[in-house]
């Protein structure tokens, strides 16, 4: 649904009930997608039916930026290609009994922006993640059973060099098969597209937003596990990489062969993202 969002949060619903129809989903499947992302405090409704507007809250506003911001970090270090100052940062808790519902979030928000469990209790990231740790302790009122610090030298288990301890703590092999099997699995379409290119076709969108759907839902499903490792820390090539530039080709060419180019273009933000940071 945040697909849909223009730059200034809004979503109309009648455009979002003009995708789904386009991707085979019901009336019915929009409407409750819309109502629970209201019952859950991400969107606030004004108006009602195929005339509503809905605006992302703060709480949606969050969701979204964190999203394209790993993105934009993605597709940065896969310009640069390097960069890490080779520091570790550290995250150590440890929560009373009596507060562990906060324990267990503040774990779960450490895991989601891409840490590592090193030992129990101790969380460890190759990005800067300070300010966003702290936040979320104090949000969580346990501030004061947190400790950070940083490292230039980690040694787990024995194991020291940097690019062998991300192997160790991240599942760097898992993901790379991932990736790679998104690749494998979509460069079909890429040549697909290609044709249509060079034969001067174009996509009706009904073809266009089923297709775009489910390339960005498969991507996804790999991306949202990915840690988003500096370059250095991964084995080259990564095909995570790869597989951005695989979606991102592919997207544009698409874009230029779409025949309701007026309609509501799904995932607009992600391209407005990509295009500023290229």
């Amino acid at each position: 649904m945040f697909g849909m969002a223009r730059p200034d949060g809004t979503i109309n619903a009648a455009e979002v009930y003009d995708v789904a129809e386009a991707c085979d989903q019901t009336s019915e499947q929009v409407r409750s997608c819309l109502r629970r992302l209201v019952s859950e405090g991400l969107l606030h409704r004004e108006g009602n039916g195929r005339q509503a507007r809905y605006r992302t809250t703060p709480a949606g506003d969050r969701l979204r930026a964190g999203t394209l911001e790993r993105h934009a970090l993605a597709y940065r270090q896969d310009r640069r290609g390097r960069g890490w100052d080779g520091t570790w940062h550290l995250a150590a808790f440890a929560v009373p009994e009596d507060r562990r519902t906060a324990r267990d979030r503040l774990r779960d928000r450490l895991l989601e922006a891409g840490g590592a469990v090193v030992h129990n209790g101790l969380y460890v990231s190759a990005h800067p993640w300070e300010e966003d740790v702290r936040a979320t302790a104090e949000q969580l009122g346990v501030r004061d059973c947190l400790t950070l610090a940083t490292a230039d030298g980690l040694d787990v288990g024995g194991v020291r060099p940097a690019r062998e301890l991300a192997t160790v703590l991240w599942p760097v092999e898992e993901l790379a098969m991932s990736y790679q099997r998104f690749v494998d699995d979509h460069q079909p379409v890429l040549r697909g597209l290609r044709r249509l290119h060079d034969r001067h076709d174009r996509i009706s969108d009904a073809d266009f937003l089923p297709g775009a759907l489910r390339m960005v839902m498969a991507f996804q499903r790999v991306f949202l596990r990915d840690p988003l490792l500096p370059p250095e820390l991964l084995p080259r090539p990564w095909p995570g990489r790869a597989a951005r530039e695989l979606l991102m080709t592919s997207r544009r060419l698409a874009l230029q062969l779409r025949e309701e180019h007026e309609r509501p273009a799904l995932f607009a933000a992600f391209d407005d993202l990509v295009d500023q940071t290229l």
